[in-house]
């Protein structure tokens, strides 16, 4: 499952997979409890893949911030947790982004990344996001 599938939905925690769309929005399921919710059209969500983190230069896709964290820690979950300081927070953002935009950028974005990142390391999701390198990679080869 690419980032497309994967959805954040205001107001509730983690993250959700994209199961079926109904007449009035859409089902999902969470990633935390395996829980399958009803969510509708008015519901503020976003998806993964059209997420992207401010630099100083340019927007940088959250799958890139994700390759990043995913490289500095070997594959394995972050070290940082959700209650470590905002100055620890953005020490270790600007390791994998160093060129982010701190005014633009809030600790608390930090964190949900990191939490995002954790949950989709626990689920086998990251891996999914070498493959579609590779595939992306494979097709501009051909051209």
């Amino acid at each position: 499952m690419s980032l497309d599938k994967v959805l954040s939905i205001s107001g509730k925690p983690g993250l959700y997979k994209l199961i079926a769309q109904t007449r009035g929005g859409f089902v999902a399921e969470s990633l935390i409890d395996n829980k399958r919710i009803s969510v509708s059209v008015q519901s503020n969500v976003s998806v993964l893949s059209e997420i992207a983190i401010y630099t100083l230069t340019e927007e940088v896709p959250l799958k890139q911030v994700f390759q990043n964290i995913k490289k500095k820690e070997n594959g394995n979950e972050t070290s940082i947790k959700s209650n470590d300081s905002k100055d620890k927070l953005e020490e270790y953002f600007f390791d994998v982004l160093p060129n982010y935009d701190e005014d633009r950028v809030y600790a608390s974005d930090i964190k949900k990344v990191m939490q995002w990142y954790n949950l989709l390391q626990k689920h086998n999701m990251l891996d999914l996001l070498d493959i579609e390198d590779e595939k992306v990679n494979s097709i501009d080869e051909e051209e």
